[in-house]
């Protein structure tokens, strides 16, 4: 009988003491995760320059392993920088990678980087640091495709339009007063986004695996190296946490969900049958054998993108909804979805800045279209209002005006004085002068589309990105502040 030899080499991993024999070639090539974790590198050589520093100061090892551990982690960031370090599959992760790099160029101290600090706390750290700098990239591009809004309208402050409801023509509004209702849109989703970036900015190195560690941790020191804004308060929570990895996710669901609609929008309008915009030809493409075609790719492929980026809210969802405390390797699949996730956000936010500055809007097509279709309807029932009729028997009144002008083949520019009393003696001469700049210009309350309030929205919307940019230079300085 042969006896198990205690000494044998047994596997070659950095955690396979163990283990007495190797992975399978099978397993490795399903568990490794380099592909989405050559992401997390840069932050995860920061967080291991933070923890060894942490170790050095609070004597856990020797201050001089601690320098020669952050010497040697900041090389391998340069040589990554450079192209000059590659991830091999074989190490599974971007941990074992920097690590086995680190013991290459130090040798032995590098074996002390991992004291007080587990594989989960460790990557946590990482993630964390990725969203929220992915979370404050995304406010960036927001910013740029507000501006872009905010200048469209300014541009064309009193342009005519229709207004939709039920994609039928409603009420007269203002070009700019569409374009400023997306900025209101883009807004929110800044703020989502800065939420994010809360939720993501506490630090939960020094949790361990799960139950925190057994060394005079200084967390709040590591956590300041990293600019966190604090520590996580309970290691099993902070370890099986991925709110803030859903929130990045549903923040951009919204998010593209907006972009999807006004790709919607110049979709339709850009047809022939609307007429209302000419999207540049720098962002259409052609057809392969119909040569009058030109088509709103760019659009389209927003909308279509967008199903990809629900799809991954739901796939982390799925993930985490019957996970036990505290991780588990499903987990492995969080950092995925959120890349492709935010590359397909970032993208389209970057494209579409640029191709609304571009378009070209055909602002007499839109006021006669905002001229026909009986949009003014509403206005002449408020005029009966104001002579005295309630407003239900106005509405009945207009209702049957429409119907005796449809069947006419009129529209209300066309009906004579003598016309419009057939239907209600209050009307007089001034209901001819009802048009689509007075019917616009009436609406003038608050958040209305008439050219005074809008005028004062754009105001406001330049006044408030110029003062969150201000803000963030603030932030940006106190951050390089404390760290320094």
């Amino acid at each position: 009988m042969n006896e198990h030899n205690e000494d044998s080499a047994g596997s070659s991993k950095l955690w396979g003491g163990r283990f007495a024999s190797e992975t399978s070639p099978l397993v490795e090539a399903y568990t490794e995760s380099i592909g989405q974790d050559a992401a997390l590198l840069p932050y995860d050589i920061a967080g291991s320059v933070a923890h060894a520093t942490m170790l050095g100061r609070q004597g856990i090892i020797p201050e001089e392993d601690a320098r020669t551990i952050v010497d040697g982690l900041l090389a391998i960031a340069e040589d990554a920088r450079a192209g000059r370090f590659t991830l091999r599959p074989e190490l599974e992760d971007v941990h074992m990678n920097v690590e086995a790099e680190l013991e290459r160029r130090i040798g032995a101290p590098a074996g002390r980087l991992h004291t007080a600090r587990s594989r989960n706390d460790q990557v946590l750290t990482d993630f964390r640091l990725l969203v929220r700098e992915a979370a404050r990239t995304v406010v960036a591009e927001l910013r740029r495709l507000q501006r872009a809004l905010v200048e469209e309208a300014e541009r064309h402050l009193g342009v005519v339009m229709p207004g939709y409801t039920h994609l039928q023509p409603a009420q007269p509004v203002l070009l700019s007063h569409w374009l400023m209702a997306y900025w209101e849109m883009l807004r929110r989703d800044e703020r989502r986004f800065l939420a994010v970036v809360r939720s993501a900015n506490v630090s939960p190195l020094g949790s361990g695996a799960l139950a925190g560690l057994p060394y005079p941790l200084d967390r709040e020191l590591a956590a300041r190296e990293l600019g966190f804004a604090g520590i996580t308060g309970n290691s099993m929570d902070a370890i099986a946490d991925r709110d803030f990895v859903l929130e990045y996710h549903a923040a951009a669901a919204i998010c593209m969900m907006h972009l999807s609609r006004l790709a919607e929008e110049l979709v339709l309008w850009s047809t022939r049958e609307f007429g209302y915009v000419v999207i540049d030809d720098a962002f259409a493409t052609g057809s392969s054998i119909m040569p009058q075609k030109k088509n709103p790719d760019v659009a389209e492929l927003a909308r279509g993108r967008t199903g990809h980026v629900y799809g991954n809210l739901i796939a982390t969802l799925t993930m985490m909804k019957a996970l036990p405390l505290t991780y588990n390797r499903d987990m492995q699949e969080d950092k995925g979805p959120l890349l492709r996730t935010h590359d397909i956000l970032l993208s389209t936010l970057q494209v579409f800045t640029e191709m609304m500055l571009t378009l070209t809007w055909r602002t007499e097509r839109m006021r006669a279209a905002a001229a026909a279709g009986y949009a003014l309807a509403t206005d002449i029932a408020d005029y009966l209002v104001r002579k005295g009729l309630p407003f239900r028997e106005a509405h009945a009144v207009v209702g049957r005006l429409v119907r005796y002008a449809e069947a006419a083949g009129k529209d209300f520019t066309d009906l004579s004085l003598e016309e419009y009393r057939r239907f209600s003696p209050l009307f007089d001469e001034d209901v001819t002068r009802i048009d689509l700049d007075r019917a616009v210009d009436g609406r003038d309350v608050p958040g209305g589309t008439a050219r005074r309030r809008v005028a004062e929205n754009i105001a406001r919307a330049r006044a408030w990105l110029a003062a969150a940019e201000e803000r963030d230079r603030a932030s940006l300085a106190a951050e390089e502040d404390a760290l320094a």
